[in-house]
């Protein structure tokens, strides 16, 4: 047999097609001084802390760039990316295209693939590689998810993009995972006995598992037999559950909230959503407080692109601790665009029987909208928003009709300060309305405020919010927000009514 020193790059495809990007975490602040126009900093901060490059993430790039730059000749789009192999010891033959490497190998592929074990074996003819041992296995590759997994077993086909891993376990994006058996699929993964989780801990305070785990890029993730866990206890299971990825990642969160307000006392705050068919989905939000009682609602709604429909029962809370229950309401939105444009509109009409403050009416109120995609400048952010709204009430026979407008503006001056101001006016108040929920006791107000990250870990704020039209403040409230490993405290000071609150949460999903 003719065996030669492996030298040289040989060119060969190490792919592993994996989902794009995962349903990521969302942040969102619970005020009613217009603080949550930071909720999208929040987010892209965030996002940009779970995206930090580890030191063998930017080593891999740093290597395949130099790879590239090394190349005696121009690499062909559409033929595989060239490959290099590191190792104590490496054979080819090449006869039959088959070749070994040992001893802490190293196989770089220039669109950034990293493997490595202490035994490969492959063939170029056949296109196959198999590290029967341990593996490591990093991917850095423009437009894929990054993925950094340890496992056993490993056996990939690069020309046919298919492949397998073994007892393996690490992180996608800013999901750490695990599965028994890891299958690569051209348009899919397929993970057996599987977990998923955003907590990083050894022993995650959530996570989801599931006999089949599938993923298809961009689109969604399917589970099989799936259980949601807390605390190490199951709190539901699903024989089938899918969730968009993506651009159609669905933005959910199962875990329970609890917090502590004067009006509502010690409660718990939870949010559910089960499909009930394609597109169709029951979904409840559990609230229970030791001062309210039950006080929790439900929807059967139906999604489908800019539109839904459904019907809505239950008790509804709005920012100023103001409640209303519906029995039932039925309701209906669309969002869109108009063309290809930034510029969107939205129709919405919700009619139902209504019961607050003692009172029962048949409630009726239906509306256009337009607005503005948010306009980015030199870290400024511009929001803008109108409509026009009618509402009417069976139990006075009131009709009130009128314009709304909205004009936010954000400032992310760097990692640590945020700041926003905004002009709100409503025809529709508390004076011309039958019901408070939802609404000011005025028409014009003006809010604004201010963010500062102290370190990783804790946050403080200050949101107010002024009445312009009896000229004086409304609340000047006061937050901090410390995250704990996988959860966050929220604690928030209301000055002008010297009252607090407190609300405990999982990391946001």
């Amino acid at each position: 047999m003719n065996r030669q020193k492996l030298a040289g790059v040989i060119t060969m495809a190490l792919l592993l097609p994996l989902w794009s990007s995962p349903v990521e975490a969302v942040y969102h602040a619970d005020s009613d001084t217009g603080i949550n126009a930071l909720d999208y900093i929040e987010n892209e901060h965030r996002q940009a802390k779970a995206n930090r490059l580890t030191p063998e993430q930017e080593k891999l790039l740093s290597d395949a760039k130099a790879m590239e730059k090394n190349l005696r000749y121009p690499v062909d789009p559409k033929k595989a990316a060239p490959v290099a192999f590191e190792g104590e010891e490496l054979t080819y033959d090449e006869r039959d295209g088959s070749f070994m490497a040992k001893g802490k190998v190293d196989i770089l592929q220039m669109d950034a693939h990293r493997f490595q074990g202490e035994m490969v074996t492959g063939n170029t003819k056949t296109q196959d590689v198999s590290i029967p041992d341990k593996a490591h296995i990093l991917q850095m590759t423009p437009g894929q998810i990054r993925v950094t997994l340890d496992g056993y077993k490993a056996h990939y086909n690069y020309g046919a993009k298919t492949g397998s891993l073994e007892n393996a376990k690490g992180k996608a994006g800013a999901h750490y995972i695990t599965g028994k058996r890891f299958e690569f699929y051209p348009d899919r993964i397929v993970i057996y006995n599987g977990t998923d989780s955003k907590c990083g801990a050894q022993k995650p305070d959530y996570h989801t598992s599931a006999e089949k785990i599938t993923y298809y890029p961009n689109d969604k993730i399917v589970m099989e037999k799936v259980k949601f866990h807390l605390r190490g206890k199951v709190i539901f299971s699903r024989d089938h559950y899918e969730a968009g990825v993506g651009s159609n990642a669905d933005k959910t969160d199962y875990l329970p909230k609890i917090g502590y307000n004067e009006d509502d006392g010690l409660y718990l705050d939870w949010g559910l959503s089960f499909p009930v068919r394609k597109n169709v989905n029951f979904n409840t939000n559990i609230n229970v407080g030791t001062q309210i009682g039950w006080h929790s609602n439900y929807d059967i709604t139906w999604k489908n692109r800019g539109m839904s429909t459904g019907v809505r029962y239950g008790h509804y809370e709005d920012g100023d601790n103001f409640w209303i229950k519906k029995q039932p309401s039925a309701f209906w939105n669309y969002n869109a665009h108009f063309g290809k444009s930034h510029f969107t509109y939205g129709l919405n009409a919700e009619y139902g029987r209504w019961y607050g403050n003692g009172i029962h009416s048949n409630h009726g109120e239906y509306g256009v909208s337009l607005g503005h995609d948010p306009i980015k400048f030199h870290r400024y952010t511009l929001y803008l928003k109108t409509g026009y709204s009618i509402t009417k009430e069976s139990y006075n026979h009131s009709r009130v009709a009128g314009v709304s407008g909205d004009v936010v503006l954000t400032k992310d001056f760097n990692d640590r300060w945020a700041a926003y101001a905004g002009y709100h006016y409503s025809k529709k108040n508390r004076d011309n309305s039958l019901f408070k929920f939802n609404t000011d006791d005025y028409s014009k107000k003006l809010e604004s405020g201010f963010s500062y990250r102290i370190d990783d870990l804790n946050r403080v704020a200050v949101g107010t919010k002024y009445d312009l039209d009896h000229k004086k403040w409304k609340n000047i409230d006061y937050y901090w927000y410390h995250d704990l490993h996988c959860s966050q405290l929220i604690l928030r000071y209301k000055s002008l009514e010297n009252g607090f609150s407190i609300r405990w949460q999982f990391t946001p999903w």
